[in-house]
């Protein structure tokens, strides 16, 4: 039976945050909100949670998952980017939109794209997330909350819980959510495209 975390929308609670850490560092897998809608989320190198995501959302191999970060400077890390494309990004961020770069070495093979070597990544710009982060110190692996056959995302907490109950470790409750897949960009060309577009506006990038 999944946990259920209530966090301040404005002064998340460290022992709520720390709750939410143990899961994760424990191998746990957890529903969390973000400034676009809520995702699945699990760390780095968590190939059970992965699976686990793959199982909820009907996903396929091809599948581009995305890494959560709290901060810009910490992106260089996992992904490459070469200054038109570091302008762009840095400009956009945080915000609602997930970067599709290549990855570096520090990704995990696991969640890379299997013939393309790229990952997504993302910084959200929503507080409670950037607290889970920062607490976390380190980055998320994450999903969009998207079951297979709807077209929109889940976004009542308790609904979550309730259809997931078994399924996640953890489902965490913070007020205000985004509604809208984030507007998605790939940058592993020449110039940028548009994959789809979502809470974030995609004109910059058109």
């Amino acid at each position: 039976m999944a946990q259920f975390i209530d966090i301040h929308p404005v002064n998340p609670q460290p022992r709520a945050l720390q709750q939410a850490v143990r899961i994760l560092q424990d191998g746990g897998l957890i529903v969390y909100p973000t400034d676009s809608c809520f995702a699945l989320g699990c760390t780095l190198g968590n190939s059970a949670g992965i699976e686990q995501i793959k199982r909820i959302r009907n996903l396929n191999d091809k599948h581009h998952f995305t890494l959560i970060v709290d901060e810009f400077a910490k992106l260089g890390q996992f992904v490459e980017m070469d200054n038109w494309k570091f302008r762009m990004v840095k400009a956009a961020t945080p915000g609602p939109y997930t970067f599709i770069l290549k990855a570096t070495r520090e990704v995990p093979k696991m969640m890379q794209h299997p013939k393309k070597r790229t990952v997504g990544v993302r910084i959200p710009n929503h507080r409670t997330t950037r607290a889970l982060l920062d607490a976390l110190g380190a980055p998320l692996l994450s999903s969009t909350l998207l079951l297979p056959d709807e077209d929109q995302p889940l976004v009542d907490s308790w609904e979550i819980k309730e259809r997931l109950d078994h399924q996640v470790d953890a489902v965490i409750d913070s007020g205000e959510c985004g509604t809208e897949p984030t507007t998605v960009v790939d940058l592993t060309g020449d110039e940028p495209v548009v994959e789809r577009v979502g809470a974030g506006d995609p004109s910059p990038f058109e």
